[in-house]
């Protein structure tokens, strides 16, 4: 036998590793609502003119909701012409303007999103880009969830335990991911101006988001009295026609391999 057949096998603990996840509620305390007004004219001078003079109407009645300026906030603004192309192939023209102001309104009063809606679209606003709704604080609900991720894990390790004929043993490592909490959109498309029919109030249900964590974990694993285990040491030759690895011991894969592939007598 190759001398170094002879090398110790290093002692290997019996582990199993499982993971979990876990999940919470949590109510919303925060909308936001991204607002667009959008202005066309012959000129950019014009365009912006009537644009300003459109914004500061939809602020104002945003503002006469209760929210503060420090509650409304400019996300963008652009200014591009409109281009005319000439069907029989000549240079395209400039046709006008296009100014859009794009408006931010935050309250901490979800169940509003739906008056700032509609103020904005009354004022002049011609587009919602999105509403969404935000929980500003998730300690709580992700604690929560980490200990819900545990109890699986656990679950999950102990019936791998008694299928493989033993015990679950002491946690040996345990680390956690997330958490993970998307701002929950109301509206998966744009919502567009209004027409002066339509004068019902906007709703919103800001509903409860869900904060999910999840966990990885490993554990010692006790195998029954007798069980085979500790694995043979490395070198030791096992009754075989071709020599690979060693099969599985007590549900724990262990690879053992020769230097080289071997036939052994039977």
């Amino acid at each position: 036998m190759p001398a170094a057949a002879q090398v110790p096998f290093p002692t290997v603990v019996p582990m199993l590793s499982t993971s979990g996840q876990g999940e919470a509620k949590v109510t919303p305390d925060r909308a936001s609502v991204m607002v667009n007004i959008q202005s066309r004219a012959l000129t950019a001078t014009a365009a912006a003119s009537e644009n300003a003079s459109r914004t500061r109407a939809v602020l104002d009645a945003i503002g006469r909701l209760g929210l503060s300026k420090d509650q409304m906030t400019t996300e963008g603004y652009t200014v591009y012409p409109e281009m005319q192309y000439d069907k029989s192939g000549g240079s395209p023209k400039v046709s006008g303007y296009v100014v859009t102001n794009t408006v931010r309104a935050e309250t901490k009063r979800p169940e509003q999103a739906g008056a700032i809606v509609d103020a904005a679209l009354g004022a002049g606003a011609n587009l919602i880009n999105s509403l969404s709704f935000y929980a500003s604080s998730i300690d709580d609900a992700r604690r929560q969830a980490i200990g819900a991720a545990v109890a699986s894990a656990r679950a999950d390790a102990e019936a791998m335990a008694l299928a493989a004929g033993g015990t679950l043993g002491a946690l040996l490592e345990l680390s956690t991911s997330g958490p993970t909490v998307p701002p929950r959109p109301m509206f998966d498309v744009s919502i567009r101006a209004k027409s002066a029919m339509q004068s019902e109030p906007t709703p919103v249900n800001p509903g409860q988001q869900t904060v999910t964590v999840f966990v990885q974990a490993k554990w010692r694993f006790a195998p029954s009295v007798g069980g085979g285990w500790p694995p043979k040491p490395y070198g030791e030759l096992i009754r075989c026609a071709t020599w690979h690895t060693s099969p599985s011991l007590q549900g724990c894969h262990v690879a053992l391999r020769l230097g080289t592939d071997r036939m052994l007598a039977a």
